[in-house]
């Protein structure tokens, strides 16, 4: 500080230390703190696994890239990823060879007898643009097929085609109830295409927009469409849309499994016809996934509150079928490898029940990585388990990744794995832990698929939590109980009623709950539509997320709010020493008490006498302007 003496300049230095030191203190101390209503804080906190993450997030941008790049631009973006990669594992096996022989020279051993400490960076970003790459090749097989080959230019010339197809997926109605105007959409592979004469044997993905008889059609039939081709949607991950003129013609049936499946499906429904309207409606969808029977009314009161997720089979069914085998094996004292290879056993037979749509993939696969890192003895890692479980579906099938169900599935849950554990650890330990799960897990997974429901459904559903929390205890009665109905239907009738009759019950409570929710005031508000409804949602779970995490540490609040008023005191007296501190004492700008007895000098470019203060009042009076009575004129 130039301009001071050397003992006021040690004294600024020393009030400066002693106020960082006290910041730091503060901080600590508020750090320390725990809150009384913390039980997760007993024990000591595991750390997340974000080795997945980077991979996770690249092979996901890699599908999407491909449903949009043309053929070169795609082969391209390939070669570079596939370079990049090869670089960064280059890279890192020099550096790694580079430290085993400076650890060797070191210690005096040889290179070989040390290993280096965990991958570096550099492997770990190779080996995400290695799996990205991967991603983009098997994206780069359909883009060719929109753009380029004779299956294009049959799309192009907009003639009739009579296709030899394999069903791909259950059927998605898209009209309402059932009758003449029925449409169904159909995701199918093509086994060969004739059109204008020429047969083209192609398998490429095509979506079939038919009536009536398409939405009876089982997944793995051979079927012979009739219809005229058309260019599908931007984005969309089928190399055209066939407009079927006239029911599918016979071929082959699908397999054994899904007919046998099928058939239980079908006689699940008959068998819950004794129960009420909403509950015959809505018990077959939250087992098998089959909403045929779901009132109109009662769909249409779910969506209103955010309860649609609980009409299709999705990870929470998965997870509680699978959970349930589980225990089942362990309290029969089967041994740990042969009890995942019955639940996952288990699982693939449940899939195969409710069809094998993109949720349910999903979901039985991270069951799957679950079960096998449970069985070799490693759990608590349930992020790279997700991770994995979405590099893998993506590899295999990179269309997920413009899915919103596919988004939403792994957003929720995201939210389950990251903020789940922390707004269960939140809640007073007075709380049974059952219930704070219930509020826990649809709160977090709302926080996350808020923001992507909004760009859907811009609206905002006032009692989408509230409506979830009371339904989150039936659902689990509801899924098992139908979940082992549906076999017995065939083997035992009788024993089948009586849990139907019970599932039937707790499902009759859903559709209260949904019914009763749609019909409060403000059950659904308007919300901008786009990315401002997107960025307005978000910042608003922000705001909800921090709000919770306010209320549960009142104590870590206060310590962070002291803390940061006492680096606010400090800054501003850094800053007064600093700035006022610099002029000699004689200053006309100077604090410092002297002979004016400490009054605040001031200058002026008056070159006059002294200013008087107050100034000296002027001896001629001011002029008044005569106002005007109302009305005058």
């Amino acid at each position: 500080m130039p301009g001071l003496p050397a003992d006021r300049r040690q004294a600024v230095k020393g009030y400066g230390a002693r106020i960082r030191e006290q910041v730091r203190q503060r901080i600590t101390d508020s750090g320390k703190a725990k809150d009384d209503t913390d039980p997760g804080s007993a024990g000591p906190r595991r750390r997340t696994d974000l080795r997945l993450a980077l991979p996770a997030v690249l092979v996901w941008s890699a599908s999407m890239a491909g449903l949009w790049l043309p053929p070169t631009e795609l082969a391209v973006l390939c070669c570079t990823l596939a370079a990049l990669g090869g670089l960064f594992l280059t890279v890192a096996a020099n550096g790694r060879r580079k430290r085993k022989v400076r650890a060797a020279v070191a210690h005096g051993t040889k290179p070989g007898n040390r290993r280096s400490r965990g991958r570096s960076f550099s492997a770990a970003v190779g080996f995400s643009l290695a799996l990205a790459a991967a991603a983009a090749a098997h994206s780069a097989a359909a883009s060719s097929q929109r753009s380029d080959g004779p299956l294009a230019e049959a799309v192009a010339s907009g003639k009739s085609a009579v296709a030899v197809v394999e069903v791909a997926g259950s059927p998605r109605a898209l009209s309402g109830p059932g009758g003449s105007g029925q449409r169904w959409v159909v995701p199918v592979w093509t086994h060969e295409v004739a059109t204008g004469g020429v047969l083209i044997r192609i398998r490429a993905q095509l979506r079939v927009m038919g009536g009536h008889g398409w939405g009876t059609v089982l997944p793995g039939q051979t079927l012979r469409a009739t219809g005229k081709l058309h260019h599908a949607e931007p984005g969309s991950p089928e190399a055209a849309t066939l407009a079927a003129s006239s029911p599918p013609g016979k071929g082959g049936g699908g397999s054994w499994l899904e007919g046998s499946a099928s058939g239980l499906r079908a006689r699940f429904v008959a068998a819950s016809a004794f129960l009420g309207p909403d509950a015959r409606g809505l018990l077959p969808g939250m087992v098998t996934g089959d909403t045929s029977a779901l009132d109109e009314g009662l769909e249409n009161a779910m969506k209103l509150v955010g309860m649609t997720h609980l009409t299709a089979v999705s990870g929470a069914n998965c997870s509680l079928v699978l959970g349930a085998l589980l225990l089942a094996c362990r309290r029969c004292r089967l041994p740990r490898v042969p009890a995942a290879a019955v639940a996952v056993g288990g699982l693939g037979l449940f899939v195969v029940l409710v069809g094998p749509d993109a949720s349910v993939l999903r979901a039985a696969l991270m069951g799957a990585v679950a079960v096998a890192s449970l069985a070799g003895g490693r759990s608590g890692r349930a992020l790279s388990f997700l991770c994995l479980a979405v590099i893998g579906l993506l590899l295999a099938d990179p269309a997920l990744g413009a899915s919103f169900g596919f988004l939403l599935s792994v957003l929720a849950t995201l939210g389950i794995i990251v903020l789940g554990r922390r707004i269960i650890a939140w809640i007073p330990a007075a709380v049974p832990r059952w219930a704070a799960a219930a509020l826990a897990v649809p709160l977090s997974a709302q926080l996350l698929c808020g923001p992507v429901i909004v760009l859907l459904q811009p609206q905002f559903a006032t009692y989408a939590l509230p409506a979830n929390v009371v339904a989150s205890p039936l659902v689990a009665p509801v899924t098992l109980l139908g979940t082992a109905a549906v076999p017995l239907v065939v083997l035992l009738p009788w024993l089948a009623t009586a849990l139907i009759a019970i599932a039937g019950t707790f499902s009759a409570g859903v559709a209260a709950t949904a019914r009763v929710a749609a019909q409060l005031p403000g059950s659904a508000l308007p919300w901008p539509e786009g990315v401002p409804g997107l960025l307005s949602m978000a910042f608003l779970s922000l705001l909800a997320f921090a709000a919770l995490w306010a209320a549960a540490r009142p104590r870590r609040l206060l310590g962070w709010v002291r803390a940061a008023h006492a680096w606010t005191e400090a800054r501003i007296g850094l800053l007064e020493d600093r700035f006022t501190g610099l002029c000699d004492p004689g200053s006309p700008r100077s604090l410092e008490r002297g002979p004016g007895h400490g009054r605040l000098g001031y200058s002026t470019k008056s070159s006059e006498g002294t200013l008087r203060w107050p100034p000296r009042k002027s001896g001629h009076p001011a002029p008044r302007h005569r106002t005007l009575p109302p009305g005058g004129t």
